[in-house]
């Protein structure tokens, strides 16, 4: 009878810590984002798709199978222990670094409107810099980590990954790609701050950083060219300004509710890149204001629970997860910035996706994996919180201190 007793109490106490497996509004938000990009890929890009290649559902049924190919990867992800990536941060900044150098190599890199930023696979064409940021991130986090106190107390400790980021950074503008530079190198900066840097350290790298990228904005003539089209895009809509007054004519028209969805005409041959970098733009116009709202508020709610995410892997001592969780929800939240202020003219337009969303196998991919680790530093924290073992640094510590 005790015996009972004492399994049933046990029993009673597991039930009691039985956690959910998922941060679910996380990954609702997510697969709200990639439902409904697949949905808008199709709409954008059926009438060119049966123009080119007489299959109405080409580029749609693609990004299906992107789709999978990013589930598989985030399940493979998700499945892995923080500490071992923790681990293998100097592996993946190695191989981030060969991407980005292999893409520069004549015969190896593709060219597509005069940017080597792809290598031909065969099945598709995988862009170098989506799983680079990956690769240059959860290294960053993990340097930041196991050198926090360095960080925060030597100027060697903040230089250090400067001089990473800025090899990282030259590699990307040698492709070129001005718009991923810019959202690695932010994303950086916001992980080494997070870290605990000295605010003058910080304020000096930041505006380096500022005049850095602006004297490259204007020293190139196609990147200067962007700018002032971006200043006044009528001035030449049927050259340079093209892509942006299109852009704008599909936004407005799709005033509170939208003209419906499949009913937009921009992405008729007049929007060029409409299923890709101006999906959003598509959605302006065939979902209205409501779409937008609807697509803004999904972002905020990533980014949120990125950050309650990391907020909570802060407080169980694991330094890894919660700068590689901020890092993600910067990196998502900024870049999906980006594409829409690109597409709504507030910003001069970039090669950049919009996560989760556009069409392009490496961009879904990579964005399905970063999901997935966030999923992933949720999980071993609360595993943590409950006395379960925790993973990388804070486990380290804990051992450390038990002796």
């Amino acid at each position: 009878m005790m015996g009972a007793t004492v399994k049933q109490a046990h029993m009673s106490g597991a039930s009691r810590i039985r956690l959910p497996r998922f941060d679910y509004l996380l990954l609702s938000g997510a697969s709200a984002l990639v439902v409904l990009g697949l949905v808008m890929v199709a709409s954008a890009s059926i009438t060119l798709a049966d123009r080119e290649l007489g299959q109405p559902f080409y580029y749609a049924i693609r990004q299906a199978v992107y789709i999978g190919l990013g589930a598989v990867a985030g399940v493979s992800l998700f499945r892995l222990r923080l500490v071992l990536l923790e681990q293998a941060g100097l592996v993946l900044l190695v191989s981030g670094m060969a991407l980005l150098l292999a893409v520069l190599v004549p015969g190896i890199g593709h060219e597509v409107n005069g940017s080597v930023r792809w290598i031909n696979t065969g099945l598709f064409r995988l862009q170098v810099s989506e799983p680079a940021k990956l690769m240059i991130l959860v290294y960053l986090a993990s340097y930041l980590a196991r050198h926090g106190e360095e960080v925060r107390t030597q100027l060697s400790g903040f230089i250090k990954p400067l001089v990473i980021l800025g090899l990282a950074a030259i590699l990307l503008l040698l492709e070129p790609d001005f718009g991923a530079t810019v959202v690695l190198t932010a994303t950086a900066m916001g992980m080494i701050f997070i870290a605990g840097v000295k605010l003058w350290q910080f304020s000096g790298m930041l505006g380096m950083a500022a005049l850095s990228l602006g004297g490259l904005a204007v020293s190139s003539p196609y990147r200067m060219e962007r700018l002032t089209t971006f200043l006044n895009p009528w001035a030449d809509p049927f050259d340079s300004g093209f892509q942006l007054t299109q852009s704008l004519i599909a936004i407005g028209r799709g005033e509170w509710l939208g003209v419906g969805l499949g009913a937009g005409i921009q992405k008729l041959f007049y929007l060029p890149e409409a299923h890709t970098d101006f999906v959003f733009a598509v959605l302006a116009e065939e979902l209205g204001l409501l779409g937008v709202c609807l697509v803004i508020a999904l972002y905020t709610l990533i980014v949120w629970r990125a950050f309650v995410i990391a907020g909570t892997a802060e407080k169980a001592g694991n330094a890894f997860a919660s700068l590689l969780a901020y890092g993600i929800g910067i990196w998502i939240g900024l870049q999906a910035f980006i594409n829409m202020g690109v597409n709504m003219g507030l910003l001069p337009t970039k090669g950049l996706t919009l996560p989760l969303m556009s069409y392009g196998g490496s961009s879904m991919v990579v964005m399905c994996a970063a999901v997935a680790l966030l999923l992933r530093v949720d999980f071993e924290t609360r595993c943590t919180v409950h006395g379960l073992p925790a993973s990388g640094a804070a486990a380290a510590q804990r051992r450390r201190l038990s002796r």
